[in-house]
């Protein structure tokens, strides 16, 4: 596996991509919020441990965090003049955006384990 980041041309293609599936997810996360009659704990707990919600809610953390990830590291190379910044800055934002999608899909992982977090 390299260690490069993608080409420019690459960076914009993921980022595009990533833009149009977070459309059809987003549209469900929000469907999903707004139609739900009982905003209880427990109700929430189950709609979340069914296997297709359990699957979309994964895909639409991740996905929205690759697009969050794409999009800091344009901030930070459009921003931040000085390479010692930088390469900080793409460490911090790359673990940060890591730990919040491996926190995520642990949360939803426990959720339909019987467990919640």
């Amino acid at each position: 596996m390299s260690n490069q980041r993608p080409s420019g041309s690459g960076h914009w293609i993921a980022q595009r991509v990533s833009a149009v599936a977070l459309i059809p997810l987003g549209l469900w996360f929000i469907w999903s919020l707004s139609t739900r009659a009982d905003l209880s704990r427990p109700a929430w707990l189950a709609f979340i441990a069914a296997p297709w919600h359990a699957a979309l809610i994964v895909a639409f953390l991740l996905v929205a965090l690759m697009h969050s990830y794409l999009g800091v590291q344009v901030v930070i190379e459009d921003y931040v003049h000085t390479r010692v910044r930088e390469r900080a800055l793409h460490g911090l934002s790359t673990a940060l955006h890591f730990i919040a999608a491996l926190a995520g899909a642990w949360a939803v992982i426990r959720i339909v384990q019987g467990g919640a977090p």
